[in-house]
């Protein structure tokens, strides 16, 4: 089998494919070539024993997409995005690269199945934020998209496009509304919602962290582990039993920042909890207002994706992870 993961530079893109390496195979076949694209060149996963390739590539430029499938990969993850802060700052770069790159994607695809009988599995990461306030709490599987923000438009509308060209059979594919995830490694990114993962990563190694929004602020969120789990399950599920409604709201820990930061002082005392600095953001705290709160994801739990079940555990496994299970 081949794998292409696009967006692979990315912390979930890693993780995806170290985790394919330690697997070996998907859909219960040996994984013999593996292709990492994204706009930088991504670094291979450890150990990986069959074909690697490493593409820089961008899909808002013609002829990319058409490249990247040209070997003909069984599963595609399409994972790349411009993130939510940055694609309400700059419209025009979000449209592109969100919204352009992912239906040249899908073209490209198309234009394949006509040729020769191409047909992927097609799982691409979508957001929470194709749904906007005023919400349920918990948000229904049934409840309406009306992103509030450029970065919601672009998914929303590429969960529309995944479903008809699904319909359409010109692949098999799927989306997954990723929660928020947290705890992410690594450096701030600048996405809006990075301060969930800062105000907590930061302060559990002794730095300090900025916490641009109140303490009441309510959101929905799944470890990196658990955002891994859901891609993979995406890939290997029998999409008879999703139907035509092609695009699921992932399972996740909802939790107001006061929460969050109270499980950080059960796991990591108050010391860490002290490093946290308050310093409000209007452009921020204006972005949050419109964020699900979270959800029911009564499908998906009933397709058997799985996350977390409260924030002390979504810190735990950090620690686990990133920090090799200790303080």
């Amino acid at each position: 089998m081949h794998v292409l993961i696009i967006g692979a530079a990315g912390m979930v893109g890693q993780k995806l494919a170290q985790r394919l390496t330690t697997d070996g195979e998907l859909q219960g076949k040996p994984i013999a070539a593996m292709t990492l694209a994204d706009v930088v060149p991504a670094e291979g996963p450890f150990g990986f024993d069959g074909k690697l390739s490493i593409e820089t590539a961008d899909l808002s430029e013609p002829g990319a997409a058409e490249r990247l499938i040209a070997s003909r990969p069984a599963v595609i993850f399409h994972l790349a995005a411009i993130v939510s802060g940055e694609a309400e700052l700059d419209f025009e770069k979000g449209y592109r690269m969100n919204l352009d790159g992912t239906r040249y994607l899908f073209e490209a695809i198309r234009l394949a199945h006509h040729a020769d009988g191409y047909r992927p599995r097609v799982v691409f990461t979508s957001s929470i934020a194709v749904v906007g306030a005023p919400f349920d709490f918990p948000i229904s599987d049934d409840f309406h998209t009306t992103p509030l923000t450029s970065y919601g438009t672009q998914k929303a509308i590429c969960e529309l496009l995944l479903s008809d060209y699904s319909r359409k059979g010109y692949f098999d594919g799927i989306g997954i509304r990723l929660p928020t995830i947290c705890i992410r490694p690594g450096k701030p990114n600048k996405a809006a919602s990075g301060f969930f993962s800062n105000i907590l990563r930061e302060p559990l190694v002794g730095e300090e962290a900025v916490l641009p929004v109140g303490d009441d602020v309510r959101h929905w969120h799944a470890s990196p582990r658990s955002a891994v789990g859901f891609l993979l399950h995406a890939a290997t599920i029998d999409l008879e039993k999703v139907g035509s409604r092609r695009n699921l709201s992932m399972p996740g820990v909802s939790a107001t920042v006061g929460e969050q930061i109270e499980a950080l002082r059960r796991v990591a005392g108050d010391r860490a909890v002290k490093l946290i600095r308050r310093e409000p953001d209007e452009m921020i705290k204006r972005i949050c207002a419109g964020w699900p709160p979270g959800f029911e994801a009564t499908r998906a739990r009933a397709l058997g994706f799985a996350a977390e079940s409260s924030f002390d555990e979504i810190i735990r496994v950090h620690i686990e992870d990133e920090l090799g299970g200790n303080l």
